[in-house]
């Protein structure tokens, strides 16, 4: 086993997580066991923000509004897919940082409830969440959104969504978001990027783990598309300005980084996170791990900012 220099307090974060390890391993006893872990580190939710849920198409959302007054224009817009390799998390999975943002940023948070694998492999959770920001921007009056002031954000798998719903309005000649988001995103990177060994046997994700979810998300033996894998897209000109944070200690670190100097290379504007002492799925740790704190000081600086706030 590799010896990661994590800080004291994110070592007992990933300590306590891996305290609910399942004995099941099915995909059912796996599902089960992720969401019990995220219920012991999803605190109350702010008082200053409502929350309901409704469909948009035929796909499940979370809805987190600022109890304050709509503003004229209608209010700024979150999109927040969930990370969880395609087949674990839900809508309360990641409630501890969406009704957060709503709070926090004083914007309206849509979080999606995408199909998941292996049940639904890809394009379904693509195609869920592609849908969501079509339908949102084709009725931002209805729900009182300002559909210039839009960004899309996720972790993990959702950064992959985010990324690659970047990608597919780029290609229909649709407007871009504002902003996306991506936190230790997972992109289809080659297994030859140097963080897949260094950070084969990291806390919380392993290589082997990346290898097990892109399996259950694109089971045939073709090459991905894009929208399945964003590494692989030719042109990345023409994409959403992005923040990219990483995790030191992850093996999909050198996915961000990849990402991040292509789009630079395509003339995207990319405000970067090295994530130096980070592991993957560390966004659960905020308050507990300072370099967690830093991570969201730096997300929240970038959504303000893209969005006007």
């Amino acid at each position: 086993m590799t010896d990661y220099p994590l800080s004291p307090e994110l070592s007992a974060f990933v300590a306590k997580t891996l305290d609910f390890n399942y004995p099941d391993s099915t995909i059912n006893g796996l599902r089960n066991g992720y969401s019990e872990m995220c219920r012991a580190f999803t605190p109350a939710r702010p008082a200053n923000i409502s929350v309901n849920e409704q469909l948009i198409g035929q796909v499940p959302v979370r809805q987190y509004r600022p109890t304050s007054a709509t503003p004229a224009d209608g209010w700024p817009c979150v999109v927040y897919l969930h990370g969880g390799g395609w087949v674990v998390g839900d809508l309360d999975s990641h409630d501890f940082i969406t009704a957060e943002l709503a709070s926090l940023l004083n914007a309206v948070v849509i979080a999606v409830d995408y199909r998941l694998a292996p049940e639904h492999p890809f394009p379904a959770a693509f195609d869920d969440c592609l849908a969501v920001w079509r339908g949102l921007q084709a009725s931002a009056a209805t729900w009182q959104l300002d559909p210039q002031r839009m960004a899309v954000a996720g972790d993990s798998a959702g950064g992959n969504l985010a990324a690659a719903v970047c990608l597919a309005l780029r290609d229909a000649g649709q407007a871009q978001p504002r902003l996306q988001a991506l936190i230790y995103p997972g992109l289809g990177g080659d297994d030859r990027l140097p963080s897949r060994t260094e950070c084969a046997d990291a806390p919380l994700l392993s290589t082997s783990d990346v290898h097990c979810y892109h399996a259950l998300y694109l089971p045939g033996p073709d090459k991905p598309s894009a929208y399945a894998m964003p590494l692989q897209a030719t042109d990345l000109r023409g994409l959403a300005p992005a923040f990219i944070a990483v995790a030191q200690f992850d093996p999909l670190r050198d996915d961000g980084v990849q990402y991040s100097e292509r789009l630079q290379a395509a003339g995207v504007g990319v405000d970067f996170h090295p994530g130096h002492g980070l592991v993957h799925g560390c966004l659960r740790a905020r308050g507990i791990a300072p370099e967690v704190d830093r991570l969201y000081e730096k997300l929240l600086a970038a959504l303000r900012r893209s969005l006007d706030l």
